[in-house]
This record gives structure tokens, sequence and C-alpha cells, in this order.
């Protein structure tokens, strides 16, 4: 008895040369098959699968492609959120991280708690040095599907095996989508004037692979990885955002003209994704004429999508613009979990503990958090609080050109709220 399956799910072990492979099969009838395959040179041979009868049967199953003992789709399941429960309230992991990352979260947990936010905080600790603290951060993501976190700080005397624990928990986890949105907001005064980009950073792999030795004595190669499946989905998630968001450019980030290997294999999975999106301008940037022209004129941007390197330059340059890394909030989306913190990942420790560090960013992140959890009145109602905030200038901190605590910023935040009355009873 011969069965086909048409549609399966692979889970391969090995190299790319010769793998041991599970295949699922869900069928509309509610069954369930599993078939041992034997992967050798991207060939996929007769094994054998077992139903729900218990029965073996042979299977045959068309040629496959195994890329590093992995095989990954382009297409992504979109990113939902985890269901409420216990009466409607949402559980988030909270990871307070290190400098002024635990005192702008405790402010985050005040103003939910002012503002009667269904929201629960299971805090989890995580230490740069141990792997036990991040372990159990992962563990608790994976459980509640939603974090919000401060910066852990990575030390540079640390060996070299040492991996950034953040790095560490977006590569684990597959948050392959870093999201800024850079808009200039009311009251601040900056150079540029209506800035509004959205930056789409590629998030797991690119320099930052974590992936360097010393080869002799003085010499260290680090290895650069651009993949085609990754480059293929990120670029997918920024036309797709634009489209959802209104936007009418995307514009790659590259360095294709030295790269031209790994950047342009970027640049040209952009390009074939750009095809299927005709409703949207695409254009392509080299990286240090895209610096230029931020400073120059921003506006000129919408949306922007870029290896994960340059992601890092360009958000942080971007957030100059605006006013500074305390005004801007970011996210990290994977297909099953994502995680919400300040959008240049600085711990400000030189400020730690002083009640001078600006609570926006991550303020505005928590309200990117409640969109995501569809409590989007909640969001509204935090937001609108915060920007309102921003226009009393007297009450602005020192980043920003003021004199303002970080204390009287969030009461500040908390009389607007009240000034607005208590959200209607259907929340």
């Amino acid at each position: 008895m011969q069965n086909e399956l048409p549609q399966y799910y692979l889970c391969c072990l090995g190299t790319s040369k010769c793998a041991r492979t599970l295949a699922v099969r869900f069928h509309q009838d509610g069954r369930l098959q599993c078939s041992a395959l034997n992967v050798q040179n991207h060939q996929t041979h007769l094994g054998w699968t077992v139903g729900n009868d218990g029965k073996k049967c042979s299977v045959s199953i068309g040629q496959i492609q195994v890329f590093g003992a992995t095989v990954s789709s382009r297409r992504e399941k979109s990113t939902v959120p985890p269901p409420a429960k216990y009466g409607g309230r949402h559980t988030v992991t909270l990871i307070p991280g290190d400098g002024i990352g635990p005192e702008l979260l405790n402010h985050v947990r005040e103003l939910f708690r002012f503002s009667c936010v269904p929201v629960d905080f299971e805090v989890v600790n995580v230490c740069s040095a141990t792997e036990d603290d991040i372990n159990n951060a992962i563990t608790a993501i994976r459980r509640n599907g939603v974090a919000l976190k401060g910066n852990i700080e990575t030390l540079h005397t640390l060996p070299a095996s040492h991996k950034s624990r953040n790095n560490l928990l977006r590569t684990t986890l597959d948050l392959y989508a870093n999201v800024m949105h850079c808009k200039s907001l009311p009251g601040v005064q900056t150079r540029h004037n209506n800035i509004d980009i959205m930056i789409i950073r590629e998030n797991t792999e690119g320099e930052y692979s974590s992936l360097e030795h010393e080869s002799v004595s003085g010499v260290v190669e680090c290895l650069k990885i651009i993949t085609r499946t990754n480059s293929l989905r990120i670029a997918e998630y920024a036309f797709k955002l634009a489209r959802e968001k209104g936007r009418k450019r995307v514009t790659a980030v590259h360095k294709a003209n030295i790269m031209k290997l790994g950047d342009g294999l970027f640049l040209q999975c952009c390009r074939e994704v750009a095809a299927g999106y005709p409703d949207i301008a695409f254009d392509a940037m080299i990286v240090d004429n895209t610096t230029m022209q931020l400073v120059s004129k921003p506006q000129q941007f919408d949306v922007m999508v870029m290896p994960n390197l340059y992601g890092n330059v360009v958000s942080n340059v971007c957030a100059g613009l605006v006013g500074g890394p305390g005004l801007v909030p970011g996210a990290n989306y994977g297909r099953d979990y994502a995680v919400f913190e300040t959008a240049t990942r600085n711990t400000g420790k030189s400020i730690a503990d002083r009640n001078i560090a600006n609570p926006t960013a991550m303020l505005l992140a928590s309200c990117m958090m409640l969109d995501h959890l569809k409590l989007h009145d909640y969001a509204t109602m935090i937001r609108n609080a915060v920007l309102t905030t921003m226009n009393e200038t007297q009450l602005h901190t020192a980043d920003i050109g003021g004199q303002g605590t970080t204390s009287e910023v969030v009461q500040a935040i908390m009389r607007n709220i009240q000034s607005k009355g208590p959200l209607t009873s259907e929340l």
C-alpha cells in the first residue's frame, strides 16, 4: 500500500548530505501519520508510516531540498497574540534587564495598575553571566507568548565564547523581525520635523550570527551569514506591514556593491518580493549613502528593510533624528512570540537609579505590546496621555532639554489619563 503525502511537516537531524527525517501529516478527517524517512543527497527514500490505526505502510514522497538539516518555508504565519485567560487577563513575561530597565519597568507596572490594564506580569531576572537565567526567561516567554524587557548588559570582558543574552533570546525564539517606528514627537525640538519612518531589521543572522574564531594568532575570521530563506521572510514581512499600514514605499538598505554575494542575495530577495506588491514602490540604497540621506533629508524615507548590522546602525541614527534613545519604542516579532523593548537597546547604566531616565520609549513599547494583545483601547489611552505630556515642556527629562524627573513625567501621564475619565465598561 502506498500513500502520497502532499502536505507534511519535516524535522531533520544531521547534515545537509544525510539526515533522518520525521514527516508528520494531518489529515482532514483528523488522522495523524508519522513517517520516518532517510534523506541522502537531497533525495527522499521510502520509509515507514504509522497511522492512528497502528498499521504500517510504505510512503512515497516527492523530492525535497535540505538546507543545513532544516526545511523552511517562505510563507510565515502571522504572529497571533496568545488568548486572554483568567477573566480576560493576559500574562506577560517581564525581564527588567540592567541599567535603567528595572526602574522604567516599575513605572510601566505602576501605570498599568493605575489604568486597570488587564495584564499580569511574570518577572524573570536575567544575569548576563549565567545560562540558567536566560533559559528560564525563554521558557517563560514560550509559556506566555509575549514579553516586555529592558536591555541585558553584554560585558566586553567576558570570553569570546559568551553570547549576548539579548541576541540569544532573539535567535532561540526566532524573533526574526525587529520593528522600530521612528516618528517626530510633539514638543521635542529637533533639526528635522515630520519624520515618520518604519525600520524593519532582520534579527537572526548577518554579522550577529556569533560565528567567529582566531584562525591563527593575530588573525580573526568573523562570518556574516545571509540566507535566501530568511531574506525572503524579512522582505515579505516588510512589504506586508507596509500594505497594512498604508505605506507607499519600501527601501532596501544594502552594501551589494562590495559584498556581491551576501548583500547581493538579500537585495535579490527584496526585489523578488517587491514584484508581488505592485501597489508599493520599491527602491534600494547603499548603506553609507543611506546614513547621509537620513541626516540631510529623512522625510524621503517611508519603510526601510535591511540586514541585521545595518539595522543596528540605522535605527540609532533615526532615534537621534527624533530626539534620542529615550523616545523610540521597538518590537521583535516571530511566528509564535513577540518581545517589546526600547528601540536602541541601550542599558543606560550611567544614569541608572538617578530618577532622570526618559520613560517615553518604554511606555510606548508597552503600548505596542497592548496593541499586539488586541487591547487597543488601553494602548490608545496610554499613548495619547504620553504624547499629551510631551507637550508640557517643563516636564521634559534632561535628555531632551528639560529638568523633569522620571517620576514627575509618569505622574503627569497619570493625571492626563485621569482627566480623560475611565474607559467604557465594555472593556
